[in-house]
């Protein structure tokens, strides 16, 4: 098949054709500074851009737009919620809670956060990758001031109780953050009833440019910047605003609101009829994370018995059949996936694991083609597997 198949969209998506032509006079025609709009007509125009990106972006999470700060992607975010809210309030306490299989992004934060004396504890997950709300519970003090808990898993697309964490920590008068990344665009939010003070989001995991993202912050809430610099962003994150990048991002967050929902019921059929037939084709396939209907619409994370995903996925590419192996972040890692192994996967399983993420421009059509690729590849690589026992 010449086309090709991109099936690999928790990874990143591709920018939608009208967030580009949204995007494309402010890269040449358009390309004043914002920061100078009280004597330039051209950065006056800009920057009435930028603010109705915060606004489109608000109303998508059902914020405020002054509670909107615009970042270079979710790992800023990420840390620019947990480090700006432990160094700012250390003097309330030193304890953080979060789970192990959360985004690099995060455990790195904080691990980077226990190098300065913080104390990070882990509630666990169980086998379908959730969280129990008594766990995080349980685990709070009076010396607890943050909890970090994702909204949805990027490998497994197990959709954590957020609403209820949420309550737990406000009833506690305790910092909620919340790293959505994988959610935002894809399913309704409103960070009022999820009673989170911060989260975070990228614009390329919802068909928008890649190197921008935003932080939402609850009005009142008190960060310690992550940059020092002229204070744009209300002192949050200084630096020259991407402007293309988030005027772009603005045209993403638009066009889900308007679009989201048909969307995702387009991808979520697509995804279930996906694994409707590779269950039927393809012996000893089982699901990793929560049950088909309690994740993500487009998630399918599955372990392939008796192979390994590397020789998996480049024949796969060979057809045209883009997917992947767990995270994008960890790409060739030697290590098996931290996710699977706090649900309880086995080394020899994770290392067979395949991802398969559904996006808005992928076809139904093709569905029948990846299975009949997936089912031949697989037949042949366990014929040469010695993991392969003929169960």
């Amino acid at each position: 098949m010449n086309t090709i198949i991109y099936l690999d969209n928790a990874s990143t998506t591709p920018t939608d054709k009208r967030v580009i032509k949204k995007m494309l006079p402010f890269f040449s025609e358009n390309f004043a500074n914002p920061a100078t709009k009280w004597t330039s007509s051209l950065s006056k125009l800009v920057d009435e851009e930028v603010e109705q990106a915060r606004l489109n972006i608000a109303k998508l999470l059902g914020a405020d737009p002054d509670e909107i700060f615009f970042t270079s992607g979710g790992t800023e975010s990420d840390n620019t919620a947990l480090k700006g809210i432990a160094f700012k309030h250390h003097d309330r306490g030193n304890e953080i809670i979060s789970i192990p299989i959360e985004h690099e992004a995060v455990l790195k934060s904080l691990e980077t956060l226990e190098g300065f004396g913080f104390k990070i504890k882990f509630a666990r997950v169980d086998s379908k990758g959730f969280v129990d709300p008594e766990e995080i519970k349980r685990l709070i003090t009076k010396k607890t001031i943050l909890v970090s808990i994702m909204h949805a898993n990027n490998e497994i697309g197990t959709i954590e109780p957020i609403e209820e964490i949420g309550k737990i920590c406000r009833e506690r008068d305790i910092y909620f953050h919340t790293d959505a990344v994988q959610t935002v665009g894809h399913i309704p939010i409103n960070v009022k009833s999820f009673n989170v003070d911060l989260l975070s989001l990228s614009a390329h995991k919802f068909y928008g440019p890649k190197g921008v993202g935003a932080i939402y912050v609850r009005k009142g809430v008190k960060v310690k910047p992550f940059m020092d610099g002229g204070g744009q962003e209300k002192g949050i994150r200084s630096g020259t605003l991407n402007t293309t990048g988030i005027i772009g991002l603005g045209e993403a967050a638009r066009l889900a609101s308007e679009e989201m929902e048909q969307t995702e019921s387009d991808v979520k059929k697509m995804r279930d009829l996906l694994w409707d037939k590779i269950q039927k084709q393809i012996p000893k396939v089982y699901l990793n994370g929560a049950e088909i209907d309690s994740r993500l619409s487009n998630n399918l994370n599955i372990i392939i018995k008796g192979i390994r995903n590397e020789p998996l996925l480049v024949a796969l590419n060979e057809r045209g059949v883009i997917a992947g192996g767990g995270s994008a972040c960890a790409a060739g890692s030697k290590y098996p996936s931290h996710v699977l192994k706090s649900i309880g996967v086995k080394d020899n399983d994770i290392f067979g694991a395949l991802r398969i993420t559904i996006g808005k421009f992928n076809k139904i059509e093709y569905v029948d083609y990846v299975v009949q690729s997936l089912n031949e590849i697989v037949n042949s690589l366990r014929d040469l597997s010695p993991f392969w026992e003929g169960e």
